[in-house]
């Protein structure tokens, strides 16, 4: 009995040793985890749109890892985040338009004005936005527009027209470039002819698509991520463009001029919005505060030659940027945004889309 007595002392201390052995690891495995979650933020952005270097700086502030995909227009983040993606992004960088539009769905959180102590950093104009009224899931990022610019060795006539781009000139034909952008050529096209953004009038809806493929084939290109590198190279003599891109194809040497056509171009506010189920969300709000310093928010605008709706960021902007052209429109015309379309219409702007990519 004694010799059984002292075998099953052994085995008891031997399974509590094994317990606080395993209840030790478990408890180091949590902490791990709970470190790791802390420590992390994941973006979704727009390609060429935030200086690395920014990054670095909020890594190391905030003892944070940023691991960042990107996308090349509003409509293949959106497809994206829906086939699976929410859940995995923290943030995201949508445009106007599509801040409303993702709101409609359920793809944002919302957040009180107390958890970004910057939040008084925004411009006036850029607080109460029809796309997010007082910004509750959101704040801006930059502002620019969207037109084309045009090679004036190749071109020397007047350019303000949106007709270089839906009827060219015998001389530019087959030598534009255009954005992969389905919202904002949509828009161009809505403009030149005249006719509301959104219009449910079959009549207006037939001669847009057949505006656009008559177009076609004087169109070399669809590509937003090469719409810079094709003006520069000289590949293209037009390229429908994002006027920081502009500038920044001009600062590389192309002899272009950015254009503000007489029957209107696209403005547009990019935003970091805050994602439905964000795995890191205090981390999202720390970089989302942090992006309303003034210091920080210049920084983007000097990489991407845009303009932030920070205030404050003056000081801190290069003269180039400043002084750009394409960030410096005439009084008139007045550039329009973007506007969500009814479901009934964004599915015909969807079929008229998908033919004229065939």
């Amino acid at each position: 009995m004694k010799k059984q007595t002292r075998l099953q002392q052994k085995m008891e201390i031997r399974m509590k040793n094994l317990i606080k052995l395993s209840v030790a690891a478990l408890t180091l495995s949590m902490a791990a985890n709970v470190a790791s979650a802390d420590g992390k933020l994941s973006i979704y952005h727009w390609f060429e749109y935030i200086p690395q270097e920014l990054l670095d700086k909020f890594s190391a502030e905030h003892d944070v890892e940023v691991t960042m995909d990107t996308f090349d227009s509003n409509e293949a983040m959106l497809a994206s985040l829906k086939a699976g993606k929410i859940g995995t992004y923290d943030v995201a960088v949508p445009g106007d338009y599509m801040v409303e539009i993702m709101a409609g769905d359920g793809m944002l959180d919302t957040f009180a004005k107390s958890e970004l102590p910057n939040h008084g950093n925004i411009m006036d104009q850029w607080v109460n936005v029809g796309f997010d009224m007082g910004r509750k899931s959101s704040i801006p990022y930059q502002w620019g527009s969207t037109s084309f610019s045009v090679n004036r060795d190749d071109y020397k006539g007047d350019i303000n027209t949106l007709a270089i781009v839906f009827d060219p000139p015998t001389e530019l034909q087959g030598k534009i470039n255009v954005l992969d952008s389905q919202g904002e050529l949509l828009a161009l096209a809505s403009m030149y002819l005249g006719i509301p953004q959104c219009t449910s009038d079959r009549d207006q809806l037939k001669a847009l698509n057949e505006l656009l493929q008559n177009a076609k084939p004087h169109w070399a290109s669809f590509g937003s991520d090469i719409a810079k590198d094709v003006l520069v190279s000289g590949d293209a003599s037009v390229g429908m463009i994002w006027s920081g891109f502009g500038a920044k194809a001009r600062e590389e040497g192309a002899n272009i001029e950015y254009a503000f056509p007489k029957e209107g171009y696209v403005v547009w506010m990019d935003n970091v919005v805050l994602l439905k189920d964000a795995p890191n969300r205090d981390n999202a709000l720390k970089f989302m505060n942090f992006l309303l310093e003034p210091e920080n928010a210049a920084a983007v605008t000097n990489y991407a030659a845009y303009t932030a709706g920070v205030k404050g960021t003056e000081p801190h902007l290069s003269d180039a940027v400043a002084n750009s052209p394409e960030s410096n429109p005439p009084a008139s015309p007045v550039g329009e945004f973007v506007q969500a379309c009814s479901q009934e219409v964004q599915t015909v702007y969807d079929t008229i889309w998908t033919n004229l990519k065939k």
